[in-house]
């Protein structure tokens, strides 16, 4: 049973990383290359969508690995995962206290409705999504390390 969980928290974990890596590498880019208000649209639209469902999944994150971190305390490897719980915790609270306000604006924004900043405030929410995305392939790898 533990081992099922250390693997389920794993895949749940490196999803998300998965998710939040492509939105800072992939998806960005090629919402900046539409043209004119498409990609203010763009991420408008991904704020709504991904914003509903991301802090599930970073909590749900947060609970297996505290889950883990519990019933594996004995084990080798418990400290690496006590620490990828502390780095969630932070990503989490990064989230609360610097992305999440930028983001609840920017998905209400419309060509018509945003502010003159709104760029640099994409660019602000940017620079700190991709410490959030360091921070949780950290916590990631600690994970993957504890099994050994």
């Amino acid at each position: 049973m533990f081992n099922a969980l250390e693997v389920v928290t794993i895949v749940v974990v490196g999803v998300m990383v998965g998710v939040e890596f492509s939105v800072a590498f992939v998806m960005k880019p090629i919402l900046d290359a539409l043209p004119e208000d498409s990609g203010q649209l763009g991420h408008a639209h991904g704020g709504r969508m991904l914003g509903a469902v991301m802090p599930f999944w970073y909590i749900g994150s947060l609970v297996l690995v505290a889950v883990w971190a519990v019933a594996g305390w004995h084990h080798d490897g418990a400290g690496l995962v006590v620490t990828a719980g502390a780095l969630l915790i932070l990503s989490v609270v990064m989230s609360l206290l610097l992305l999440v306000p930028i983001n609840n604006q920017n998905k209400t924004w419309t060509p018509d409705s945003r502010p003159a900043d709104w760029k640099q405030q994409m660019n602000r929410w940017d620079r700190y999504h991709y410490v959030r995305v360091a921070v949780i392939i950290a916590a990631f790898a600690l994970l993957v390390a504890a099994l050994t």
